[in-house]
């Protein structure tokens, strides 16, 4: 599949030169704007996301589903991280979704998602996901506490723009199923790839450490979890961290 890539020297962000993009002209879906490197990269909680010039995969790209509820707008996040797990565990076993849009190896994080959707009414009008990848990094030396890079994990270096396009090919067939309204397959195939999606681990809420087991997700995206003591405990996304 062929998609309309724009690539950049650098920039401060691709989600608002995108952005900006966006509300200059008539851009269509799935263009993406990848750069090689960000000034001012951002990530989920307001984090910061190191990444050596022309080493990884730097990028964004827009959606218009307007055909979704914006109660369910979790599923455009399922989709691209979906999408990302499922093209580098073509390189390597071990890569998983850890709630609600982190990539991780094991216990490494190796891409972080954040996706800035507008509203329209009840629905959205429109979605900007970010990506940071990390590919051919050999060293990171920020305070970031578990980075990790594909070359790290495999010992060899990759073609990115493969990497972006295969990623971006898995985003447009997952996309064409959210379209078509068959959400149960993406929702299935999110659980399976979870991270930590068996078992009991610690987890952290606004009142204290508890240990608990996940038991669903809701199409909202709010997490379940069942505690030690058989309770039922439920967190919309930023009310509870898993603890690493």
């Amino acid at each position: 599949m062929t998609h309309n890539i724009i690539q950049l020297n650098e920039t401060h962000s691709t989600n608002s030169y995108l952005n900006s993009l966006c509300q200059e002209h008539e851009i269509s879906e799935l263009t993406t704007v990848w750069a090689h490197f960000q000034t001012a990269g951002r990530g989920q909680r307001g984090n910061s996301w190191e990444s050596e010039p022309n080493a990884n995969l730097l990028f964004s790209f827009v959606l218009y589903p307007i055909f979704i509820d914006a109660r369910k707008q979790f599923h455009v996040s399922q989709i691209v991280a979906l999408a990302i797990q499922e093209s580098l565990s073509q390189y390597t076993e071990g890569i998983t979704i850890k709630w609600p849009n982190d990539i991780y190896w094991n216990e490494k994080k190796i891409a972080g998602i954040l996706i800035e959707n507008d509203l329209c009414g009840h629905h959205i009008s429109r979605s900007i996901a970010g990506v940071g990848l990390n590919i051919n990094q050999q060293a990171f030396v920020s305070d970031a506490p578990n980075p990790i890079s594909l070359f790290q994990i495999t010992k060899q270096l990759f073609n990115r723009q493969e990497v972006l396009e295969a990623i971006l090919d898995k985003v447009a067939t997952y996309y064409e199923l959210l379209k078509q309204g068959d959400t149960t397959i993406i929702e299935e195939r999110y659980m399976n790839a979870l991270f930590r999606k068996s078992g009991y681990h610690t987890y952290r809420d606004t009142q204290e450490t508890f240990s608990a087991q996940i038991i669903d997700i809701e199409s909202s995206g709010k997490l379940i979890l069942k505690d030690t003591e058989e309770n039922i405990r439920s967190y919309y996304f930023k009310e509870v961290e898993c603890i690493l």
